[in-house]
């Protein structure tokens, strides 16, 4: 199944649709100038286990990236995702703690 990823700013949020259109799952963020702070993932369970956060996680980031945005993850699915992913590392910000 093909998801398409879209952002929806006045929802503040990007979201991923099926074929049909429906909403599989969405990310939220905050936009601050070039700073983007991506809060919360969530994919609706009958869509889970095929592949829609990690289709999101791409797509947000790579969003950012052609922006020219820097990336503050407070969601901790994306934090976790880019730890899988170094080839973000340089839009993205990071601490010396974690939040959980």
């Amino acid at each position: 199944m093909q998801f398409t990823v879209t952002d929806a700013p006045t929802r503040e949020r990007f979201e991923a649709r099926d074929e049909a259109g429906a909403v599989a799952g969405f990310v939220t963020y905050q936009l601050t100038g070039s700073i983007i702070a991506y809060t919360h993932t969530e994919v609706d369970p009958a869509y889970e286990g095929r592949g829609v956060g990690s289709t999101l996680a791409r797509a947000v980031m790579d969003d950012a990236r052609s922006k020219r945005r820097t990336v503050v993850p407070i969601c901790p699915f994306l934090a976790d995702w880019l730890v899988k992913h170094p080839e973000y590392e340089g839009i993205v910000v990071r601490t010396t703690r974690k939040i959980k």
